[in-house]
């Protein structure tokens, strides 16, 4: 495969090449491990029950750079 120079692609250009990208993968050949798939059962699992605690992004960026500044 090659690949060509992005560079005189629009920010716009390159994002709809990578949903086109993203689009084609097919999701029934996406392989997980046993324990990867179990985790991300619980986790959607918590999410359903209302157990999980959700973060902004902003939120999220906030926590980083408190943590890097430390």
């Amino acid at each position: 495969m090659e690949i060509k120079d992005l560079s005189k692609y629009s920010n716009a250009e390159k994002i709809i090449l990578a949903e086109q990208l993203w689009d084609s993968v097919s999701k029934k050949d996406i392989e997980l491990s046993k324990e990867i798939q179990k985790e991300l059962d619980y986790r959607l699992q918590l999410l359903e029950e209302g157990k999980s605690e959700l973060y902004s992004m902003e939120e999220v960026k906030k926590q980083i750079n408190k943590i890097r500044n430390q």
